[in-house]
């Protein structure tokens, strides 16, 4: 079942987060080093986790009005079975809940549980000329991170 975390799940979804990254080393992709997405987070709020302790969460934030996916990840002794299925459906439940036009995301374009994956969510590749001013921001500052190792792209899904 997928909930809002509590302030007591954000540590355990640290060993989530690094566990489901150490799957890219298949595709030959290393990150930079550094902290994780999850332990930046102060808030739970912005957080949808499922499983009790969680196996998966979905990061969420608002990037131009949009509700913006920083980060999905999955225990990969859990995944294939549709726990980021129920975030995605969960996370497009919220978006339209909060009255956000769209959901975006940044996301590996050739990496088969990305890009491909969310395509089969019904994300879309959105190109440059339509990003709004927080979402260039943002795959700028992504890519001074270090974080484009692998050709990236900016997905969308509009809602209405």
């Amino acid at each position: 079942m997928v909930r809002w975390a509590d302030a007591g799940d954000l540590p355990g979804l640290v060993a989530v987060e690094v566990a489901a990254d150490g799957l890219f080393e298949q595709v030959g992709i290393t990150f930079p080093p550094g902290t994780t997405m999850i332990e930046e987070v102060r808030d739970p709020s912005s957080v949808l986790v499922e499983g009790d302790p969680p196996a998966g969460f979905a990061l969420l934030a608002r990037v131009d009005g949009n509700l913006h996916l920083e980060q999905l990840a999955v225990h990969p002794d859990r995944m294939r079975q549709g726990i980021g299925g129920r975030l995605v459906e969960a996370m497009l439940d919220h978006a339209r809940a909060s009255g956000a036009p769209a959901v975006t995301l940044t996301t590996f374009r050739d990496v088969p549980w990305n890009a491909p994956w969310y395509e089969r969510h019904g994300f879309k590749v959105w190109p440059e000329p339509s990003w709004g001013p927080e979402l260039r921001e943002l795959v700028r500052r992504e890519r001074e991170l270090g974080i484009e190792v692998a050709p990236r792209v900016v997905m969308g899904l509009f809602l209405s």
